[in-house]
């Protein structure tokens, strides 16, 4: 078989298995369905979309006023959404979250950071919200949320998905390593601010002293608007159709 027939019929299946994985959430086959999709999301690598890794830029250039991360929209249907987002060296997607919503993220290439975090259900007390230097404003002490972090990992081409859950590493932020990056990713549901998915961004705050019960692992995060330097461009998408 021609490697472009190859190429169309795995980004074909990987969107026809997100599909059928998606729709059964909350039902007895779907993590069977998601190993499925993982298998298969394991496989795809950047030619198998016809995008070639992106150039490390000199810095001797003059100042680039393009956007640090870019999208490629692949398809979206009720059930799930599927692009490809670009980054260039060094740029971060900031710590955000996919509110009800589950992910599935797969390096092409180059190589990313992914910080993860849990919120928890218990809110900051009056007396916690005292700890910050300078101290929180009225009208930010109800953004104030308390969780955890979770996990912290490495990916490139090589690695699996990273997997995102409605409540486990929801909260996440995407770092750049050594170069630009890319990956796959898949939201489902997709995000619609409507039915009360929408994205979010958070800031890691330090206390300027901790309560003495407080566990190490656990952080302060506040909601933020989105970041100033921070904003996403979008680029057509070179490889083979999908259709659903």
């Amino acid at each position: 078989m021609p490697r472009h027939n190859m190429m169309s019929s795995l980004i074909q299946k990987i969107a026809r298995q997100a599909h059928v994985t998606f729709k059964s959430a909350g039902s007895s086959v779907f993590l069977e369905n998601q190993g499925l999709l993982d298998s298969l999301l394991t496989e795809i690598r950047a030619a198998d979309l016809k995008i070639a890794p992106r150039k490390r830029k000199s810095s001797s250039k003059c100042l680039d006023s393009s956007p640090p991360v870019s999208y490629m929209h692949i398809c979206e249907t009720d059930t799930f959404s599927m692009g490809v987002f670009l980054l260039k060296s060094g740029a971060s997607i900031p710590l955000h979250d996919h509110p009800g919503m589950n992910g599935m993220l797969k390096v092409l290439y180059g190589k990313v950071s992914i910080r993860c975090f849990d919120k928890l259900d218990e809110p900051p007390d009056a007396e916690v919200q005292t700890h910050f230097e300078p101290p929180l404003l009225p009208c930010q002490r109800d953004a104030l949320r308390r969780s955890v972090l979770g996990t912290v990992s490495v990916f490139t081409e090589e690695s699996g998905p990273c997997i995102l859950t409605p409540h486990k590493d929801n909260l996440h932020q995407i770092d750049a390593l050594d170069g630009p990056a890319a990956f796959l990713d898949i939201l489902a549901p997709p995000y619609d601010p409507d039915d009360g998915r929408d994205c979010h961004y958070y800031q890691v705050l330090q206390p300027a002293s901790e309560p003495v019960d407080k566990k190490p692992e656990e952080m302060w995060l506040l909601e933020i608007p989105q970041p100033a330097d921070f904003w996403c461009g979008g680029e057509p998408y070179p490889g083979p159709e999908v259709s659903l």
